[in-house]
């Protein structure tokens, strides 16, 4: 019997806690095999988001419909990270996660991530123009990619004809990156199992038990936003019913709970959103790159989660102008933050920072970092294609208004 691909992780992923589970940390052998398809989805994020982003641009002969969508994609990132913290604050403050809760502080140690001094929101948009793009793709500085394969893609609109060997070759090197994936994800369900069976093993269930609460705030949430969210959205703007689209989505969502790396998970996003939800590439190779940089809803519900947690073990009240500071920041926050594992944490010192709150903080949920971020990815993800979906159908509205046929 041969399985697909969402019932081999799926095994890999039962597979990973029973071996997790029985062999401890001794299970840290396998740790490698889930290095390795780290590696192989590393290996192909700038390529990959190069050629489709060039295509997707240069795709489009029309500037106005580009801005058009340019425009749609960043209001619904950001309009759906803001409803997230608000719903990952109001899910907090249902359940108290910090409330009775007692960790020893004393040898706690903000990680030093977290301790970064948060950049300015002028420096943020700076950085966004690389100096030497051959730089930015060598150190894999997405946002920065990203710009570099959008001016190449509207110059390649501008110029016309003559632009168009340069077109058929990030054409074809586009076409060459979707197959390499495609090879690539043969070897998921083993490295998902060399991913998640050694921590499993590191943290076990002793680890969650103090900080049960705050993972079942987290958890709920993102279920929450996901489910409600994400589902209006595409029934109402993508003309998409939503069990077919969470359907189409799964792999790239177990992958990302795997990995948690929205940048990592990017090739399979891309692949099950343009084959599994029938999103055209000129949309999907423009939204997803953006999403995996700046659609951060499930790390915004982590913040909403984290800050009452924090508040609460301190004794603190948290007034409805921290509140509302806090969605702010998070919202804006989420520009400048990478799609990588550990980048909540740094997003969530900077949140704190902006309500006087103790970093130290911080240190109280690190154990179980990993494990929030894996389920916050994946919200992050799913909400990347939920924004493709959205996009696409109302594209295709105006185009039938317009009396555009697609080609």
């Amino acid at each position: 019997m041969k399985f697909n691909l969402v019932t081999q992780i799926l095994i890999a992923f039962v597979l990973a806690i029973i071996l997790g589970s029985i062999f401890g940390s001794s299970i840290d052998f396998i740790k490698p095999l889930g290095d390795l398809f780290l590696r192989l989805i590393k290996f192909i994020i700038v390529p990959l988001i190069l050629s489709t982003l060039v295509v997707g641009v240069a795709s489009s002969s029309d500037p106005k419909q580009l801005g058009r969508i340019g425009l749609k994609t960043i209001a619904y990132y950001l309009g759906t990270t803001a409803i997230a913290i608000i719903i990952g604050i109001a899910v907090a403050l249902m359940i108290s996660p910090g409330k009775g809760v007692d960790i020893p502080t004393a040898n706690l140690e903000v990680p030093e991530a977290a301790t970064a001094e948060p950049q300015s929101a002028i420096t943020t948009f700076l950085n966004i123009v690389p100096e030497n793009p051959f730089t930015a793709m060598a150190e894999g500085n997405i946002l920065q990619v990203i710009f570099f394969a959008l001016f190449i893609g509207l110059a390649i609109t501008f110029v016309g004809e003559k632009a168009q060997p340069v077109y058929r070759f990030f054409e074809g090197f586009a076409e060459i990156m979707y197959r390499i994936t495609g090879i690539i994800m043969k070897f998921a369900p083993i490295g998902i199992l060399g991913l998640l069976a050694p921590i499993i093993g590191q943290y076990g269930i002793s680890v969650l038990l103090p900080l049960l609460k705050v993972v079942l705030g987290v958890y709920l949430a993102c279920l929450l936003h996901a489910l409600l969210v994400y589902s209006a959205a595409v029934k109402v703007w993508g003309g998409m019913g939503p069990l077919h689209f969470f359907k189409g989505i799964s792999p790239a969502a177990l992958v990302a709970f795997s990995t948690a790396s929205s940048a990592g998970t990017l090739p399979v996003t891309i692949k099950n959103v343009n084959e599994n939800l029938g999103v055209p590439n000129k949309i999907s190779s423009f939204v997803l790159p953006l999403g995996a940089t700046i659609n951060m809803d499930g790390t915004a519900i982590y913040q909403g989660v984290a800050v009452v947690f924090i508040a609460q073990f301190y004794g603190l009240d948290l007034t409805l102008m921290q509140l509302v500071t806090v969605v702010l920041t998070t919202v804006l926050a989420s520009i400048g933050t990478a799609g990588v594992p550990g980048a909540g944490m740094i997003m969530l010192a900077m949140v704190l920072s902006s309500i006087n709150m103790p970093l130290e903080g911080i240190a109280l949920i690190a154990g179980i970092d990993r494990v929030l971020d894996m389920m916050r990815t994946t919200v992050n993800v799913v909400g990347d294609a939920s924004a493709a979906v959205v996009v696409s159908g109302t594209e295709k509205v105006e185009d039938k208004q317009l009396g555009v046929v697609e080609s």
